[in-house]
């Protein structure tokens, strides 16, 4: 746990010192920073300095993480040498992160652009393809928990918290989908309407799937309660997508109006980075425990007691170093063997060896994947480059690396991922409820 609050504090350490240089100050002494070499030609100078200097700092930290997850792959336990790469090394590490982000700031533009362009949305959307996996089985899991508990323990409270997050969610979407339609969705934006539309009929359709007789019979422990979470992060994502549009007439945002409705979005895309980081994590532990099986070698009592009137002839087991020499005075008198010496020697660093085994949780083999726990990190920090730059494209209208102006836009493909991906949600959490029902063997 400590090493993963650990990256989880370098992961927001680098997100605000991205954020940070965003601000127009900061952006400003970029360049005189970097002696001029960091400069741009752009029509917006600041605003295009603070993105792409977001982007500088967000690939230090995927590659950071990219580089500790090849040195650290096929490590299976804490007896690797690796291991230590991963549970300690904090000052190296912390050292190699700041020179690898002063390392991004020595790369041309051009390079910057085309990562901030391309690479970076695509990994951006593989992360909320990972989060909407990881939601679908929150919601199926966080249900199943309140019943399991609320069955088991008689204690009501459960029933009232599943109940009330079920319908704060339900409310939620009712008042985000009215939102979108006074203020994204005017007559003359048939697009918008048909988006949120789209979005409101896969609410009606996925909720009525959930709670369908044969879905019940096949899944019991379906219902509205993991339904209403999807249905809140789906309205989340067309909200958030709505708000990219380039589309003045059909965004407020984009007028220069809701200012803190952009900041909310903003907010909320983090709160959701960091729930999805800590909770894919904490799956993968899960898994790899469950892989691993349990650890060979655990120490059992005798079942036969030894009668008091027995004769002694071996020594007793050791107990601290005063035992030690007073066998090893026996040795050098002649009273006992040098086997006997040898013997308890070994006895006691073995048993040193199972009490330092028994302070370490990871001997018999690791808690999570190292490599994909660094991935998830490398794909976060695609994701939070997205985020604080809200998904604003870079252009540039000259061909020449040493004459490139630039201009701040936004993307259409940014927005049409975010709705994908809502689409994509609703697919996962409706093939979860009618696998089972199709596929009853296989379930079963």
């Amino acid at each position: 746990m400590a090493t993963r609050v650990g990256y989880a504090m370098l992961f927001c350490f680098d997100a605000l010192l991205a954020w940070i240089s965003l601000t127009p100050s900061l952006a400003r002494s970029i360049e005189d920073w970097t002696f001029h070499y960091v400069q741009v030609k752009c029509i917006r100078q600041e605003t295009c300095i603070g993105v792409l200097a977001v982007h500088r700092i967000t690939l230090a930290l995927a590659v950071f993480h990219v580089v500790l997850g090849l040195m650290l792959l096929e490590v299976r336990n804490s007896r690797d040498p690796r291991a230590s790469i991963q549970n300690g090394w904090w000052g190296p590490k912390i050292l190699s992160l700041f020179a690898v982000i002063m390392a991004m700031f020595l790369l041309p533009s051009g390079v910057i652009v085309a990562w901030a362009n391309y690479a970076a949305p695509l990994f951006a959307m593989a992360f909320i393809f990972l989060g909407l996996v990881l939601l679908v089985d929150f919601a199926h899991t966080w249900s199943e928990t309140c019943l399991d508990e609320w069955e088991r323990h008689g204690n009501d409270v459960w029933k009232y918290i599943l109940v009330g997050t079920t319908l704060g969610s339900y409310m939620l979407v009712a008042v985000a989908t009215v939102l979108l339609y006074i203020f994204f969705a005017p007559s003359y934006c048939t697009t918008n309407r048909a988006l949120i539309t789209c979005n409101l009929l896969l609410a009606v359709l996925l909720t009525v799937l959930c709670v369908h007789p044969r879905i019940q019979e096949a899944n019991p422990r379906s219902g509205l309660a993991q339904c209403s979470m999807v249905l809140a992060y789906m309205t989340y994502l067309l909200a958030s997508a709505l708000m990219n549009r380039g589309d003045e007439r059909c965004n407020p945002i984009a007028r220069g109006r809701g200012e803190s409705a952009q900041t909310t979005a903003a907010v909320l895309g983090a709160v959701f980075t960091f729930v999805a980081i800590a909770y894919s994590t904490t799956r993968a532990a899960t898994h790899s425990r469950m892989l691993v099986g349990q650890a060979e070698g655990e120490i059992a009592l005798d079942t036969e007691p030894m009668p008091l009137d027995a004769t002694i002839t071996t020594p007793p087991a050791p107990k601290n170093t005063l035992r030690i020499e007073a066998i090893r005075s026996a040795v050098a008198a002649g009273s006992l063997p040098q086997s006997i010496l040898d013997e308890e020697l070994q006895t006691q660093q073995g048993m040193e060896e199972r009490t330092d085994a028994s302070n370490d949780d990871e001997r018999q083999g690791t808690r999570y994947n190292y490599t994909i726990f660094h991935f998830i990190f490398a794909l976060a920090a695609c994701y939070v480059a997205m985020l604080l730059t809200d998904w604003q494209s870079l252009h540039h209208e000259s061909t020449s690396a040493d004459s490139m102006t630039m201009y701040i836009g936004t993307s259409k493909v940014s927005m049409w991922i975010r709705i994908i991906s809502a689409w994509l949600c609703a697919a996962l959490y409706g093939w979860s409820l009618l696998a089972p029902a199709l596929l009853p063997e296989r379930f079963n």
